[in-house]
């Protein structure tokens, strides 16, 4: 090979020199730990759809009823088992009743029931297995040996017993849901808790003088609270699923009210002459479960802040 085509000679460079500007620049946008969550969830097609969804039938449960002419609870002898109408978008019952007004009553109550049931399951849970996790020692064990006999008594045998006790209604479904629906969110908090009160931040507060309380609450609590939101999202469609369920075997709600188990188990009885009467509230319970479970695979992705770097 001849050297002298490959001579390199200074003109061959240029000097581009410091830009401190540019250097001392951020390169991405300054995000606090919640605008960067929802900033992943929208990027999230599936979860963004998915939220998109559940504001959609939230919206509708609270006001289809409001403007809708019809009552969900008036009988109308002339237009029983009605089909797809202009005048009855979802078509009539087996007693004449509008199936839209009642279907969007039913998810006023089966989605109160599910998020009530499921955030007041996430507060009693969080508090308890902070306390729990924290204090250790005697406490924890009492705690723990308390959560192992609640979780051996099957949910279906207590949610029966509040009945019967109580009665039928709302607040009797959200009570048998709350008495063994705590213990999940009781453990997940307790070894989240254990694993945090060991960090640095936590003995830097205890060395300040920080009450235990203040240490729970103020510390170790924010720290999972992305980790404790992904997992009432994960609750909210069994809370769904229950309330259906036990409206559907008959230990939910008593008609005439309406929640979408009812509207399912009255249903099934006219399967074969009106199958859009299950399919239609079928279609809705399954899809708020779908929707759900797959926004919590959304949150659980968006609050970890190993993906952060990651993107």
């Amino acid at each position: 090979m001849n050297t002298d085509e490959i001579k390199i000679t200074p003109d061959k460079f240029k000097t581009v020199g410091k830009n401190i500007e540019q250097m001392e620049s951020i390169s991405r946008p300054n995000l606090s730990y919640w605008q960067d969550a929802w900033r992943r969830i929208k990027k999230n097609r599936v979860a963004f759809f998915s939220l998109m969804l559940m504001i959609f039938y939230i919206l509708f449960a609270i006001f289809a009823p409001i403007f809708s002419p019809y009552d969900f609870a008036k009988q109308d002898a002339s237009s029983i088992n009605a089909p797809f109408s202009l005048k009855h978008w979802f078509g009539t019952d087996s007693l004449g009743r509008d199936l839209f007004v009642r279907l969007w009553k039913g998810a006023r109550v089966s989605l109160s029931i599910g998020f009530v049931a499921a955030m007041l399951n996430a507060i009693i849970g969080t508090i308890i297995g902070g306390i729990s996790g924290y204090c250790g020692g005697k406490v924890d064990m009492l705690i723990m040996r308390i959560v192992d006999v609640l979780y051996g008594i099957p949910s279906l045998i207590v949610t029966i017993l509040v009945m019967v006790i109580i009665g039928r209604g709302v607040t009797s479904l959200i009570i048998a849901m709350i008495i063994v629906g705590w213990i999940g969110s009781c453990r997940f908090v307790r070894g989240e808790v254990l694993r945090l009160k060991g960090q640095e931040f936590v003995l830097a507060a205890k060395v300040l003088g920080v009450s235990d309380i203040n240490i729970i609450l103020r510390y170790l609590i924010p720290n999972i609270m992305g980790l404790i939101i992904t997992n009432l999202t994960m609750a909210i469609p069994s809370a769904i699923f229950s309330e259906a369920f036990l409206s559907f075997i008959g230990l939910g709600m008593a008609p005439p009210n309406s929640s979408w188990g009812i509207l399912a188990k009255e249903g099934i009885k006219l399967l074969r002459i009106s199958p859009m009467q299950l399919i239609i509230p079928s279609f809705f319970i399954c899809t708020t479960m779908l929707a759900l479970n797959l926004l919590g695979d959304g949150l659980r992705d968006a609050f970890d802040p190993r993906l952060r770097g990651s993107e």
